[in-house]
């Protein structure tokens, strides 16, 4: 995808996106709608119009695609879905979890996005998707609002339903930026030539900027190539540029950053010197074991991620969830920053759910409930969350965004592990990016 468009940095009153949403679909409707079944998925164990009281959601991920796959939002999303009917649902109403194959498409991430709507679904919870453009319009126009989604695209931080529970790549670059502003000489960022692509270089920039370094050279690069040694030697070369400054190249491709590293790792041999840095979401610890350890390519990387790191005590609450309900399910990784973001999103819907009391569970009310200064606790894997209606970070065009906190980690011997304590705001240094 090499189309482009214009970044929206305003957004619209909430009573022109969520209009009151109608009792039932036309006959018409629902026929139309009944083709759309197709690659969604529902929760085992949860009967088709078990009653007024069942609270419909839905996650949504890419799998088995030539580019970045999640399976293991939606599987999560099951299990979770799974968990909480076990333990007597949220409040005592059932929960209804439909999954959906987002391919990393355009048309099937609408396609998912106007089951959700035929489905009643009172929300999107923790989903995974480039095409922000496709498929919120569909979701404001219906009033259903998207909690938790991956934070991929600029649509995430400025739709009034959507509510982020992270900084997204705005705040994973942005604090990436700033620790390489210290650490490196020039830096190479090779990212994927796509719109989401597209909004990543700013952000680094606005990293580096507030460190005093000069902006990255900005790389593009096919989202779904089988091998980037061109784009590697260009990387090394921009990178291996300075006068004695150890240069830094920054991989920013997803899935395809391991595809990238093999050709990284043969062309690097001319380039002992350059070191590489990256975010979570494009290296975890299942990656660095697979590329070699402390063997491999990474060794010694910066690495910046949303949330402590997997090890710590508190996922376990997650953890057991996973045992529970998804033992020896390989597509569910705890380590993971988009199951961990699931877990995290679904945190927020019981908080929002429980909040209503005894009140009608619908996607009105629970936009309500979160647009009336809700603040959900999440174990402190996240500051307290609460969304306003236009927030600190709106003046560069991301109103939603109330997260900017980052971790710092670094690769040591093979493993991932904090490079600093605690969380490092980064709200200041987004307020410079050029978006």
């Amino acid at each position: 995808m090499t189309g482009r468009r214009r970044i929206r940095s305003t957004v619209l009153p909430r009573s022109l996106v969520r209009p009151a949403r109608a009792g039932a679909l036309s006959a018409g409707a629902l026929a139309a709608c009944a083709a759309l079944v197709a690659g969604c998925g529902i929760v085992p164990g949860v009967t088709e119009g078990s009653g007024d009281e069942t609270i419909t959601v839905m996650t949504w991920a890419p799998e088995n695609t030539g580019a970045t796959n999640k399976p293991g939002m939606p599987a999560f999303a099951e299990a979770y879905g799974r968990w909480v009917n076990a333990h007597g649902g949220i409040d005592g109403r059932p929960l209804k979890v439909l999954t959906c194959d987002e391919r990393d498409d355009a048309v099937a991430a609408a396609r998912c996005a106007r089951r959700a709507v035929a489905e009643n679904a009172v929300a999107v919870v923790g989903s995974y998707s480039q095409h922000g453009d496709a498929f919120l319009p569909t979701l404001e126009a219906a009033g259903i609002p998207y909690i938790g989604g991956y934070g991929l695209t600029h649509d995430e931080f400025t739709s009034p339903l959507s509510y982020p529970v992270n900084g997204g790549q705005p705040a994973l670059l942005a604090g990436l930026g700033r620790t390489l502003a210290d650490a490196c000489g020039p830096v190479a960022l090779v990212r994927p030539d796509t719109i989401a692509g597209d909004q990543l270089p700013p952000l680094l920039d606005s990293g580096l900027a507030a460190g005093g370094h000069d902006p990255a050279g900005d790389l593009r690069a096919a989202e779904a190539a089988t091998s980037y040694g061109d784009t590697a030697e260009r990387a090394l070369e921009h990178a291996a540029a300075g006068t004695g400054e150890q240069g830094c190249v920054v991989p920013a491709l997803g899935d395809r950053t391991g595809t990238f590293m093999d050709s990284f790792r043969r062309a690097r041999a001319r380039h002992p010197e350059v070191r590489t840095a990256t975010v979570l979401g494009s290296v975890d610890q299942t990656v660095l074991d697979a590329s070699g350890g402390a063997s491999g390519p990474y060794e010694g990387a910066y690495v910046t991620g949303w949330y402590p790191e997997a090890g710590d005590a508190r996922w376990d609450p997650m953890k057991e969830v996973i045992r529970a309900e998804a033992f020896g399910d390989n597509r569910i990784d705890p380590a993971d920053a988009g199951v961990q973001t699931t877990w995290i999103a679904y945190t927020v819907l019981r908080q929002a759910v429980e909040s209503l009391g005894d009140g009608e569970v619908t996607a009105d009310t629970v936009t309500a409930a979160l647009d009336g200064g809700l603040k959900v606790t999440t174990g402190n894997l996240t500051p307290t969350l609460r969304w306003k209606f236009q927030d600190t970070l709106a003046s560069i065009g991301l109103p939603r965004l109330v997260n900017a906190n980052v971790t710092l980690h670094v690769v040591e011997k093979g493993r991932l592990t904090a490079a600093a304590e605690g969380f490092t705001d980064v709200t200041s240094t987004l307020k410079e990016a050029a978006l």
